[in-house]
């Protein structure tokens, strides 16, 4: 169930993005008098799942999910329609528009995506505005991951900041050493103050590792709940009891009791306990999962998080301001891609699918539709042939020369591009497969 609810939010998604990255196109298409033969939200290779002709235009939608199209008339584009583009040109053909309007034509899409990422900040940071849990309220110290703890970090450290980073939050902390590069890192340790520097390739390791999640917060351990039939439950475990440790392994903190519970799955463990100031041990057996059925206090108890809210003149520079930092993360991230475990860390539809919430919920449906709008953008305006960018680099180069490239040049770099395109699509979502295979999606 969790699968259909991820796969309908993703396909929403990409249909909104989608029709109006294309939109971006046909608009100013017609506003300079281009026909538009085709109008398409996915891909139909054969077949289309639904298709209307109005005008000189068939709209239509596809039965693959990689994207969508406009058809113009008199361009040399996926189609690769030799025969029209022999004929002499037509006033409604592409090619037979400026330089200038052309280039507006092609922009049109990347600009609407942009444009469209802005758009949805605005509304979520209006409607829901924006929580986070300062650095502050992580008094109780951090669970560190392994790459972490080989870096330098200990379980407990209290993060107070990173040299030449504004930093609010652990997953800034997180995003500051993988994406920007901080490589100093000041916490308290031991009642005092330590400075943590780490090797220049710390990012390899995330990667290679595949650590979604450098630091979470320490969180107090106390039983707000037991499961009813639960293995708890059946060996019982009281909901007024502190659970001290795990086979001698003691878990003060909620994550230290998962992480013990989950190097004992499918095996019995004994928990010793305090119950009306006596100590004993009750042998609890732990599912294949790693649980026991005991839920713990809610985190809200322990810390107080920070909320942002955002009146509605507020929120359009915020949205706007948190659109350029998305755009302008991703773009700093692009450099991790270059290596080997960078590499592999590539997606395809899998893993965009993925980052959907597994409950349907509006506003990380709305935060990922913005995400992936603002990388779509800047994917498309890249300088490779059959991607918006290629069209927009033999323009400006018709604009500076005087002259349109050569025809065969432009069907030569059509091809080569789609074929870079193909496979980095058969490569990402190989990826996935092998991630979906060996179980470390």
């Amino acid at each position: 169930m969790e699968f259909l609810i991820k796969a309908a939010q993703f396909i929403l998604s990409l249909s909104i993005i989608v029709t109006l990255h294309e939109m971006g196109h046909f608009i100013p298409a017609r506003w300079f008098k281009v026909r538009v033969e085709k109008f398409y939200l996915f891909f139909d290779p054969w077949i289309s799942l639904w298709k209307k002709k109005i005008g000189d235009t068939e709209y239509g939608v596809g039965w693959l999910p990689l994207g969508g199209y406009v058809k113009l008339s008199g361009m040399v584009d996926e189609s690769m329609d030799k025969e029209q583009m022999a004929r002499p040109a037509q006033p409604w053909e592409f090619r037979s528009k400026p330089a200038w309007q052309r280039l507006i034509i092609m922009v049109g899409g990347v600009t609407v995506n942009l444009l469209l990422g802005m758009l949805i900040y605005i509304g979520v940071l209006y409607t829901w505005g924006r929580e986070y849990l300062p650095l502050s309220e992580a008094k109780y110290g951090v669970h560190v991951s392994d790459v972490m703890k080989e870096a330098g970090f200990q379980e407990g450290d209290v993060i107070l900041g990173v040299e030449g980073a504004d930093v609010r939050s652990l997953e800034d902390v997180g995003r500051a050493i993988l994406i920007t590069g901080a490589r100093k890192v000041e916490v308290e340790r031991d009642g005092g103050r330590t400075t943590v520097a780490l090797a220049p390739d710390v990012h390899e390791r995330i990667l290679s590792g595949r650590e979604k999640q450098l630091f979470a917060p320490r969180v107090p351990l106390a039983i707000d709940s037991v499961v009813a039939d639960g293995p708890a439950a059946r060996s019982g475990l009281l909901k007024s009891d502190k659970v001290l440790a795990v086979n001698e392994v003691n878990t003060a903190y909620f994550g230290d009791l998962r992480k013990a519970l989950a190097e004992h799955k499918g095996a019995n463990v004994t928990l010793k306990v305090e119950r009306d100031g006596q100590r004993m041990g009750i042998e609890v057996p732990v599912s294949d999962e790693g649980t026991i059925g005991i839920g713990n206090r809610p985190a809200t108890e322990f810390f107080t998080p920070a909320r942002e809210t955002y009146g509605l003149l507020a929120s359009i520079p915020a949205g706007i301001k948190h659109g350029w930092e998305t755009l302008g993360g991703y773009v700093s991230s692009m450099k991790l891609l270059f290596s080997k475990s960078g590499a592999s860390q590539i997606g395809g539809f899998g893993t965009i699918g993925s980052l959907f919430s597994p409950q349907w919920d509006w506003q990380v449906f709305w935060n990922m539709t913005a995400f992936l709008s603002i990388i779509l953008a800047f994917m498309n305006i890249l300088p490779i042939p059959a991607l918006d960018g290629g069209h927009v680099m033999f323009l400006i180069y018709e604009m500076v020369v005087g002259k349109p490239a050569p025809q065969r040049v432009l069907e030569v770099a059509q091809m080569i591009g789609m074929v870079l395109l193909l496979g980095l699509l058969l490569f990402a979502n190989g990826n996935d497969l092998f991630k979906g295979i060996t179980g470390r999606f």
